[in-house]
């Protein structure tokens, strides 16, 4: 991992950044939009057969994570065909993920050992 150096005075507009695309994340349904533009780009009726919602929320849900920069666009004929900005980002989700399996299962094991304790 390249070690940038940065101002201190500028750590508080990073964390400032990282909680708004923390609060982009927070809704489960534009996770599995990124979730499904993992491998390649897709178009909107692509993206709503795989996601299953209402056209109306998708479109709401594209929005902002577009306004977010986390996804851009291209058009391709009649078509918008969207793909993440950062494939970085899917590294971020996955190491997510991780980090709630292991304390879910974590949970799961003290549980286990409070039962055999009864």
């Amino acid at each position: 991992m390249t070690n940038l150096s940065l101002d201190p005075q500028h750590f508080d507009s990073l964390r400032k950044f990282k909680a708004e695309i923390f609060k982009v994340l927070a809704h489960p349904t534009r996770i599995h939009i990124i979730e499904t533009l993992r491998a390649d780009e897709l178009a909107v009726g692509a993206i709503l057969e795989l996601v299953n919602v209402e056209p109306a929320n998708l479109s709401q849900h594209l929005s902002v994570l577009r306004q977010s920069h986390l996804v851009v666009t291209r058009k391709k004929g009649n078509q918008v065909l969207y793909s993440l900005r950062d494939p970085l980002l899917i590294k971020v989700l996955d190491a997510m993920r991780k980090y709630f399996q292991r304390h879910f299962e974590d949970s799961i094991a003290i549980l286990r050992h409070l039962e055999r304790s009864h």
